[in-house]
């Protein structure tokens, strides 16, 4: 709701908190004397992860909880909607209210109420009752794991809510050393590409490969810091919170903004140089040459990413991690795919197959 008349801003997670404790929390203690559940703002919105603004509100943004309830009483969803139905009010704050459906399974995609474990399903496709494997992880966006783990638990009277949080606060050890290994594999596929076409005058394809290569670094730098990266939209907004940002960033925006590739070069290479000092800082693998190099006898210059690869490959220690790393540095589905309909929850099972031995 933009424009004269419209209600001033209130940050989503700010109005949802304030929606939650003046009215959703009341309704529930007298109509429902006694329920455990819990109550939160998580999953889709931009409102989660801190980004709304004003604009935000055209569409698919409001006051709004979720509410998780007991799994033993899977008939409570109904009478509990039906009640927030009736008597929740139309707006909050000058705000139309984003109430649940009339039939447990019905809410729309930015409110629930119901168990979390069923919650859990829609969002993830991951059944609560057994660990996440290495498969698992590397077939669940980074984005939905944001989803997850960002916004705010208001009320977690059953207990559930804030351990699994905890679960999914960061990748386990050797997943996130294959998803460093994978990121610089690909770093070391690409980095002497972007100049070689250049050098033959096509520097709109020298431009493409360029932009690959700084979204890769960025990539690993989310990694590095054990930072969940949002999608598209909000991926240069996050890895600006990054504490690298303040230096890796002008290098490479003035890599995307270069209109030669010799410039290009230039700042691509202080970025792996950077990117090569972090590594070491997190002292996963034996130091490793931070100075970038000639790539055989041609003018160009490479950090060599394939030499992080291995070290960090050399590192794990899980089985089932070192028997998809030896099958290939894939990486996760963030690093080989931007589809949006590819990571939807429906897909998981599929995209495990290519992690698993046949």
């Amino acid at each position: 709701m933009t424009g004269p008349g419209a209600p001033p801003f209130i940050p989503g997670l700010a109005l949802s908190r304030r929606f939650y404790g003046q009215v959703v929390a009341p309704l529930l203690a007298e109509h429902f004397p006694g329920l455990t559940y819990s109550a939160a703002l998580l999953g889709a919105g931009s409102e989660v992860f801190g980004y709304d603004t004003p604009l935000s509100t055209d569409h698919d943004w409001g006051p709004r909880v979720l509410l998780f309830l007991p799994e033993d009483e899977p008939s409570l969803a109904e009478p509990v909607v039906a009640l927030l139905r009736e008597r929740l009010p139309a707006t909050y704050a000058g705000y139309p209210v984003m109430a649940p459906a009339t039939a447990p399974g019905e809410s729309p995609p930015r409110t629930y109420v119901g168990p979390l474990r069923g919650y859990v399903w829609r969002a993830l496709r991951h059944d609560m009752r057994r660990p996440l494997e290495a498969s698992d992880w590397l077939t669940i966006p980074s984005q939905s794991l944001r989803e997850m783990t960002a916004g705010e638990v208001f009320h977690d009277g059953l207990g559930t809510l804030e351990p699994l949080r905890r679960a999914l606060a960061y990748y386990p050890r050797d997943v996130w050393l294959y998803l460093l290994a994978s990121g610089w594999q690909r770093l070391g596929q690409e980095e002497h590409l972007m100049p070689r076409a250049g050098q033959v005058g096509d520097e709109l394809g020298a431009s493409l490969i360029g932009a690959r290569l700084v979204q890769g670094v960025m990539h690993l730098a989310f990694l590095m810091e054990r930072r969940y990266a949002p999608y598209a939209k909000w991926f240069g907004t996050a890895f600006g919170e990054l504490a690298c940002a303040p230096a890796l960033r002008p290098l490479l925006w003035h890599a995307q903004r270069a209109a030669e590739w010799r410039e290009r070069e230039e700042a691509l290479v202080a970025a792996y140089e950077r990117l090569a000092a972090m590594h070491n800082a997190l002292g996963v693998t034996p130091p490793l040459p931070e100075r970038a190099m000639p790539f055989f006898t041609r003018p160009f210059c490479v950090i060599g990413g394939e030499r992080f690869a291995r070290a960090l490959v050399a590192e794990i220690r899980d089985p089932a991690v070192r028997a998809i790393a030896a099958r290939g540095l894939i990486g996760g589905v963030d690093q080989w795919s931007d589809s949006t309909d590819l990571k939807a929850p429906a897909w998981r099972q599929a995209l495990r197959g290519l992690y698993e031995e046949e």
